[in-house]
């Protein structure tokens, strides 16, 4: 099969968009999922015994300096990774820009083995992977990071569209100088504690209002990059 007809690219831009994590411990995640499993929908991609599950491992790009990492300027809003679930022969490359009210996602899947292709110093210009490849070289950004985790994922539709809550656990991160995802499950992010994510466009739905407010939610950052790169002690501090 072509390296062509194994890709697939898809771009998303949602407006009015917000995305709320909260950081939650064992019992009350398990609260949360049971209650949730009840109200949404599972994700169409997951599995397991309530089909709402998947193996996800993501490697990270950053400078250097850790641009990214340290939010410096354009580099504090977008993200670049490529994504694989389970144990999947294909894999996605991804850039995600976020600003307030704004989510923009670009994605493209390529065969895992066509990573081999970002190693070049220059973009194959048939490839599909390129602008990928283009953004890597102009922004100077390089593997760093590592981060996996099991996600439990359930929707709600309304009007204004499809809405994910999702459940991330067992965080772990590994350094990272290359392109090849490995094995080992890498360094226990958050102490055991899980995130919650609720994403959505426009008004928060009812569904996940009640959640809030029967769990007494409060939102906080927890961006697992960042958490991953700062439980490795990896950024740019290490080398002054």
């Amino acid at each position: 099969m072509s390296q062509r007809r194994d890709t697939r690219e898809t771009r998303e831009t949602r407006a009015s968009a917000a995305e709320f994590k909260f950081v939650v411990d064992p019992v009350l995640a398990s609260e949360v999922r049971e209650w949730a499993r009840v109200r949404l929908t599972p994700d169409p991609h997951g599995t397991g015994s309530a089909g709402d599950q998947y193996r996800t491992t993501s490697v990270y790009f950053d400078t250097t300096a850790f641009d990214v990492f340290h939010r410096r300027g354009s580099f504090g809003r977008s993200k670049y990774r490529v994504r694989r679930y389970g144990e999947g022969p294909f894999v996605f490359l991804e850039r995600k820009f976020t600003k307030p009210g704004l989510v923009a996602k670009r994605r493209t899947r390529i065969a895992l083995d066509g990573l081999a292709r970002l190693e070049a110093p220059a973009p194959d210009g048939l490839w599909a992977g390129r602008w990928f490849h283009r953004r890597l070289l102009v922004r100077q950004l390089q593997p760093v990071c590592q981060v996996s985790y099991l996600r439990t994922a359930r929707i709600v539709t309304t009007n204004h569209g499809t809405h994910r809550l999702t459940l991330d656990e067992h965080v772990r991160a590994l350094p990272s100088e290359n392109l090849i995802f490995s094995a080992e499950e890498g360094t226990p992010v958050l102490e055991g504690r899980l995130i919650l994510e609720l994403k959505y466009a426009g008004q928060m739905p009812a569904v996940f209002s009640e959640l809030v407010e029967r769990f007494a939610l409060a939102p906080q950052s927890a961006s697992k990059y960042r958490l991953g790169v700062a439980v490795l002690n990896i950024d740019e501090r290490t080398h002054e």
